[in-house]
């Protein structure tokens, strides 16, 4: 009988001709997702360009670049730089910041259904910035954002130290649980305010609905710092949310502190929802829809996810601005009333792939 080297052979030909396959499918993937990216930054430097050619004041493609370059008339500077500049910045870096700020929350409470707001981060603002016309006579929005932000960001540390203080660890349910006591208690509480002075009414009720209107970069100048913190710490936590996404113990047996992770993770996801939310008051479906898209089209790796959902929800905020701009002629629709109409549908729509929801 015939040695049994024919066999081998053909076992090792068949280990390499799979490691080969392996490694070829690996690399379509790569340039797949690579090409997926580079149009989302195309299609995000399409509507900034429709963001700032396109609103109530149609001055043409030709003027607002005049308008950029200070060679136009004063009109076009003063549309261009005084509200086309500001509101398309503002945009794009609360819609990013939001689309990051959902996709680690979660990533961290293994719930398609959060989003940022779920920390008291919203209600916390709110509160704030009621108080700052209750208390103070606050009405400017350059000192409503400090406010805003200072609201955000203590209301969130209420609900870190109060899931921490009952289980010893900022795991997901009891965090989810805390930041909506905390949010019911801070929603009452500016409920009973704006009820009773018509000045506080009048501030929340323009500030609730979310939007970009009227908003100059001092409002960037007070919240980048607390944004590029909040990435930066983003970006620290990739590696941790894949390794907490393989379950507990598989993370902590891969050798990751599990206290030191979420830590990490919640704190970017309170200043870029912090910053976010002062900047542009409260803004939905963005942090709760964009990060399954993300994961749709680039898969579940936060590595990708992260900076796809930071693309998508610069995009669709600023898209949805600029529909609210057309639409409503002069008076426009605030950004955050047309992404609450067509966020539900479109949510929906995500909800019932529950390829999209998996995570």
């Amino acid at each position: 009988m015939p040695p049994p080297v024919p066999v081998v052979t053909d076992a090792r030909s068949t280990v390499v001709s799979a490691a080969v396959g392996s490694v070829g499918v690996h690399r379509a993937t790569l340039r797949r997702r690579a090409l997926l990216v580079v149009a989302m930054v195309l299609a995000l430097a399409v509507t900034v360009v429709l963001s700032m050619v396109l609103g109530s004041n149609q001055i043409g493609a030709g003027r607002v670049l005049a308008g950029l370059l200070h060679t136009g008339s004063s009109t076009d500077e003063a549309i261009v730089w005084g509200s086309r500049v500001p509101r398309t910045l503002i945009g794009a870096t609360v819609g990013a910041a939001l689309g990051v700020a959902g996709l680690l929350m979660q990533g961290h409470t293994r719930n398609p259904l959060a989003d940022p707001g779920l920390f008291g981060v919203s209600a916390g603002a709110g509160l704030a910035v009621v108080l700052g016309v209750y208390v103070f006579g606050i009405t400017s929005t350059g000192v409503t954002v400090w406010f805003a932000l200072a609201g955000a960001v203590v209301a969130s540390v209420v609900v870190f130290s109060v899931t921490i203080a009952g289980s010893g660890t900022a795991s997901p349910v009891p965090l989810a649980l805390a930041g909506a006591a905390v949010s019911a208690l801070l929603g009452a509480v500016t409920s009973f305010i704006v009820l009773t002075d018509q000045d506080s009414l009048d501030a929340y009720r323009l500030w609730v609905v979310g939007s970009l209107s009227g908003r100059q970069l001092d409002v960037l100048g007070a919240t980048w710092p607390f944004l590029v913190v909040g990435l930066v710490l983003a970006v620290a936590n990739v590696r941790a949310l894949d390794a907490l996404g393989l379950g507990a113990d598989l993370a902590r047996g891969l050798g990751e502190n599990l206290l030191v992770a979420r830590l990490v993770g919640l704190g970017g996801i309170t200043l870029l929802a912090a910053g976010a939310t002062a900047a542009a008051g409260p803004i939905g479906f963005v942090g709760l829809t964009v990060p399954h898209v993300a994961r749709a089209l680039v898969g579940t790796g936060h590595r990708w996810a992260l900076p796809a959902s930071a693309l998508l929800g610069a995009a669709l905020v600023l898209l949805a601005d600029v529909i609210g701009r057309l639409i409503g002629g002069f008076a426009e629709v605030e950004v955050g009333i047309v992404l609450a109409v067509i966020g539900g549908p479109v949510f929906v729509a995500v909800a019932r792939r529950r390829s999209l929801v998996a995570l």
